[in-house]
C-alpha cells in the first residue's frame, strides 16, 4: 500500500446565508471559532497544514501526537483546532491568547487508507471519519445539533455558539466555496484587515485603535474602527509586529480624515465580532478577537449588504 497521499487540497468553503432553513438530506453542524486545520497522516509522519497551507503542525503538538497514534497509515482530515470555554462555547480569543488546551474538532475524511475519498457523498466520508478518530479526548467529530435545521439554529443561538453549518450529504468535496455547504451565524463576526491605527489616548500605550479595511473590486475600503478587545499584552505585542509594515500612503481607498494615523501596507488580517454594519458600510460596536494567519488579506472581502 502506498503510505502517501499524492495530492494537496484547499478546504472547502461553506456560503454565507441569512437565515436558518431545513431541507431533506442536509445535516446540521456547530459552526466552531478557531483555526482551519486539514491533518496528513502518512504513517508516522503527520502535518497540520492551514487552509493557505501554512505549517501549523509545531503550534499543536498534542494533536499532532493524537493523530500520530491512529491505526490508521494514511488520513486527510478536515476539521478546526479550537479552544473551549467554560460552557463549551469554542472562542477564537481564547485559542489565540494560548489559554486552554487546544483540540481537533474533526467534519471530514478525505483520504482513508490509499483510498481518494473527495468524490464519494458526505454521508460515506463522515462514517470514514469516525471509524479513523477513535477514542481520544484531543480529537472529536464535529457536534451535529439536530436533525430539523430551524431547531439546530435555535439550539446554536441558545447555547450561544458561532452559528451553524448546514451540509448536503450527498454532496462530493469541492475544493472551493459551495452552496452544498452552507453558513448561518448567530453571532457577526468576520476578518478586516488591517490598515492602520491611531495614536493612544490618556493612560493607553501604543495604539488607540485600529483601522480597518475589506476588499471591494480590488480597492480596500474602510469600514472602522476598533479600540476594544486588547490588554496591554497585546497592545505591545501588536504595536511590534506592526512596525516592518508602517508607510506612508495609506491602501485605503477612502482613509479617514484624522490626525495621528499611522498607516500600515495591508498584510495583517484581525478577527473581528461585532453588532452589525451600518447603512455606510461601517461596523457597529466592534470588538478585536486576535489576528488571522490562515487567509491572504486579498481574499478579505467587503460583503455585499441586503438592501
Amino acid at each position: 500500500m502506498n503510505n502517501r497521499i499524492p495530492f494537496r487540497v484547499q478546504p472547502m468553503l461553506a456560503t454565507l446565508v441569512s437565515e436558518p432553513f431545513d431541507k431533506p438530506g442536509w445535516v446540521y453542524e456547530e459552526k466552531y471559532d478557531g483555526d482551519r486545520i486539514l491533518a496528513y497522516k502518512e504513517e508516522d509522519r503527520v502535518r497540520l497544514l492551514s487552509r493557505n497551507g501554512k505549517d501549523r503542525t509545531d503550534g499543536f503538538p498534542r494533536i499532532a501526537a493524537a493523530i500520530q497514534i491512529l491505526k490508521v497509515d494514511t488520513l486527510l482530515l478536515d476539521g478546526e483546532v479550537v479552544v473551549f470555554d467554560s460552557r463549551r462555547v469554542s472562542r477564537f480569543q481564547l485559542l489565540q491568547q494560548g489559554k486552554g488546551e487546544p483540540v481537533y474538532a474533526v467534519f471530514d475524511c478525505l483520504f482513508y487508507e490509499g483510498k481518494d475519498l473527495r468524490p464519494e457523498p458526505l454521508s460515506t466520508r463522515r462514517a470514514m471519519m469516525e471509524r479513523s478518530m477513535g477514542s481520544n479526548e484531543t480529537l472529536l467529530p464535529s457536534h451535529r445539533l439536530a436533525t430539523n435545521g430551524v431547531t439546530a439554529f435555535r439550539i446554536a443561538r441558545r447555547r450561544g455558539y458561532e452559528g451553524l453549518v448546514a451540509k448536503d450529504l450527498s454532496s462530493p468535496y469541492v475544493e472551493a466555496r459551495s452552496t452544498k455547504w452552507l453558513k448561518v451565524k448567530v453571532h457577526q463576526e468576520d476578518e478586516f484587515v488591517i490598515a492602520g491605527y491611531t495614536k493612544p489616548a490618556g493612560s493607553r500605550q501604543y495604539f488607540g485603535a485600529l483601522l480597518l479595511g475589506a476588499y471591494e473590486k480590488g480597492r480596500l475600503r474602510y469600514v472602522g474602527k476598533v479600540g476594544t478587545g486588547f490588554d496591554q499584552n497585546t497592545l505591545a505585542r501588536l504595536h511590534h509586529e506592526f512596525q516592518p509594515f508602517v508607510t506612508s500612503q495609506p491602501a485605503l481607498l477612502d482613509p479617514p480624515r484624522e490626525k495621528g494615523v499611522t498607516f500600515l501596507a495591508p498584510r495583517l488580517i484581525a478577527q473581528i465580532s461585532f453588532h452589525e454594519w451600518t447603512a455606510d458600510r461601517k461596523l457597529r460596536q466592534p470588538v478585536f478577537l486576535g489576528l488571522r494567519e490562515d487567509k491572504r488579506p486579498e481574499d478579505v472581502l467587503l460583503p455585499e449588504l441586503p438592501a
